[in-house]
């Protein structure tokens, strides 16, 4: 994933990371916010306890539970596609970005993310 920063993000940062991305709409679920791109989930956020679920693939989901287990924790493991469970308060500005931009890398049509002006993670 990316460099990493200071520990810890804000609800209100991370809200940011989700929103700048192309077509996303967010939707209220309870206490949970979820975030997709064409009627396609690619990440949740409940703001209550400060952490957000986040799609990756196996690979990714096991890298980040191994190298920073206080920050990231396995979800949901379905096929190819995993659920990383990331505590804000433990993560790193820099690996969040990425992690949620690949999520959404993973799950917008190609047509998007091809017209997407997004850095490469």
């Amino acid at each position: 994933m990316g460099l990493r920063t200071v520990r810890g993000v804000s609800v209100e940062a991370a809200l940011r990371m989700v929103l700048m991305l192309p077509e996303v709409d967010e939707r209220q679920h309870g206490n949970h916010i979820g975030f997709r791109v064409r009627d396609k989930a690619f990440a949740y956020l409940c703001a209550d306890d400060w952490t957000m679920l986040v799609k990756a693939s196996r690979e990714d989901q096991a890298a980040l539970v191994e190298d920073d287990p206080r920050a990231y924790k396995k979800a949901h493991t379905s096929g190819r596609i995993s659920w990383v469970q990331v505590r804000l308060r433990k993560a790193h500005e820099d690996e969040l970005a990425d992690l949620i931009t690949e999520a959404w890398r993973m799950t917008a049509p190609r047509l998007i993310v091809a017209r997407a002006e997004l850095p490469l993670c």
